[in-house]
């Protein structure tokens, strides 16, 4: 059994499977009321928690014990400085932004599955942006007999696009490619799907945002030009809580062998 111990705060399933990943390694796993029993620390993701409640759970914290988090706000940061607590964000490191790319792909390939009547299959799919998410899932949707067409800024992303198979326009040319689109994906946190883009699109379209917050879908005019349209938050949680926490266990015990703490 390892000597270290964690506590698990947060009961969704992504947590859930954390710990019991954890335990699985052979640590000791505490809920939040024994935390100040607890070496390390699991909080949920995304940590934006009420600054009461989270002040509450650090000042309780033993001394030297170190946080874990995903998407940590400014004022969660700030709550971890002053409690004397490191808290790290485990959302930066890149093996977890990749892997989260995984059942964020594949929950986003179920919701056009039930959201269409149609296949993917010969569908004329935009997805915007060529990031981990862009790059994996128009390699899923290719395999699946799609039209894949990616709109990116960066000229290299373009080339890479064209490369691995897909057609690729810049962001400039978005107006006119939406037009064509039986679906538009979106993965970059900023607007990139307009009103005006909206109002020109087919009422048969079908509009779905994998973007964090703010988005880049404008869904009020999706709604207003009857143009159905889903924004998909918390993918891996939501299909795939399991994996997810098990990639969360993984990615906490990389850093920690890193800093040389098991």
């Amino acid at each position: 059994m390892q000597e270290k111990s964690f506590a698990v705060i947060g009961g969704d399933g992504r947590q859930q499977a954390a710990a019991a990943a954890l335990r699985t390694k052979g640590y000791q796993v505490y809920d939040a009321e024994k935390i100040s029993l607890a070496d390390y620390i699991l909080l949920p993701m995304p940590l934006s928690a009420e600054r009461a409640e989270l002040t509450r759970l650090l000042k309780a914290a033993k001394k030297g014990a170190i946080a874990f988090a995903g998407r940590v706000s400014e004022e969660a940061a700030g709550v971890a400085q002053e409690a004397n607590v490191e808290l790290i964000d485990y959302l930066k490191r890149e093996e977890l932004a990749v892997s989260n790319a995984i059942p964020t792909c594949e929950g986003a390939i179920e919701i056009l599955l039930r959201e269409r009547s149609v296949t993917l299959w010969h569908s004329k799919i935009l997805i915007t942006g060529f990031g981990r998410i862009a790059k994996l899932l128009a390699h899923k949707l290719l395999a699946l007999g799609a039209y894949v067409t990616v709109a990116a800024r960066k000229p290299g992303d373009r080339a890479l696009a064209e490369a691995m198979g897909y057609r690729a326009v810049d962001v400039t040319e978005l107006a006119g490619e939406c037009v064509k689109a039986d679906v538009v994906i979106n993965t970059v946190p900023t607007r990139m799907i307009t009103r005006e883009m909206i109002e020109e699109m087919s009422k048969t379209a079908f509009l779905l945002d994998l973007a964090s917050a703010p988005g880049g879908i404008d869904l009020a005019a999706a709604g207003t030009a009857e143009v159905r349209a889903v924004w998909a938050l918390s993918l891996p949680t939501r299909s795939a809580p399991v994996t997810a926490g098990q990639f969360v266990a993984q990615t906490v015990l990389q850093i920690i062998e890193e800093r040389g703490n098991i």
